[in-house]
């Protein structure tokens, strides 16, 4: 029988609040959440100015990399070594005050990435029109759809310039134009020597964007390489599962 099918029972066979309650906790607690490994085995570099590509199918891991190398979690075993910045992590919506608009939630991340309102303002305008936003900057962030927020995480991140930015699904939200343009300004980025960690599902954007890539499952690292290796191997291991 499956947990839900025992709660139902237990709600239907016993009216009495206290003895429901009781048999209800036996359930969870037989069916408590088990701890385990969110990744292991895990040994790759990314050189400077590198773009690095980390690919696999939801629940692999790779959000929690990221947020592994962004500092925003500790790991629990393993070290990494971090030469430069702290890397700034784009992800979409992540740190957006909904009911703030747009132009105050880019002073309000900008100085989360610890740059200051002088700072903020000498880019404030190139912020703005990278984002194509227009009016919507001055309405609420509660309004955006995933691409306008994805447009204003990017734009504010982007041009605020960090040494290493890594950007968790952002590239996959937003029209075919505008996807393009970050590309173009990743690209752009890397010739002044800055380094990406994409995260992606997708093998084609692998091959176009990433010098290198790790290729992630259930925690453990599959392959690590040449993009164009690693998004092969992944194409063809998805294709066995389809």
């Amino acid at each position: 029988m499956s947990n839900l099918l025992e709660l139902r029972e237990v709600w239907v066979s016993y009216p009495d609040k206290e003895i429901r309650k009781r048999n209800l906790m036996s359930i969870f607690r037989a069916n408590r959440i088990k701890k385990f490994w969110a990744l292991k085995g895990l040994n790759f570099n990314v050189q400077e100015g590198e773009v690095l590509g980390v690919i696999g199918r939801n629940g692999s891991g790779k959000s929690t990399l990221l947020k592994l190398l962004s500092g925003l979690i500790a790991q629990d075993k393993g070290e990494f070594i971090l030469r430069g910045q702290r890397p700034i992590l784009l992800t979409l919506g992540a740190g957006f005050q909904p009911e703030l608009m747009g132009i105050q939630n880019i002073y309000l991340n900008g100085l989360l990435l610890g740059y200051n309102r002088e700072e903020i303002d000498a880019k404030l305008d190139e912020i703005i029109e990278f984002s194509e936003l227009g009016e919507f900057i001055y309405k609420p962030v509660r309004t955006y759809s995933s691409g306008m927020k994805s447009r204003l995480g990017f734009a504010t991140a982007i041009t605020l310039e960090p040494q290493i930015l890594l950007l968790d699904e952002v590239l996959g939200v937003g029209d075919v134009a505008f996807r393009a343009k970050c590309e173009a300004k990743i690209k752009e980025k890397i010739k002044g020597n800055q380094t990406v960690i994409i995260v992606t599902h997708s093998d084609s954007m692998l091959r176009s964007m990433c010098n290198r890539a790790v290729w992630i499952h259930a925690g453990e690292q599959m392959a690590f390489g040449d993009a164009e290796s690693v998004a092969s191997e992944y194409a063809a291991y998805m294709k066995r599962r389809s």
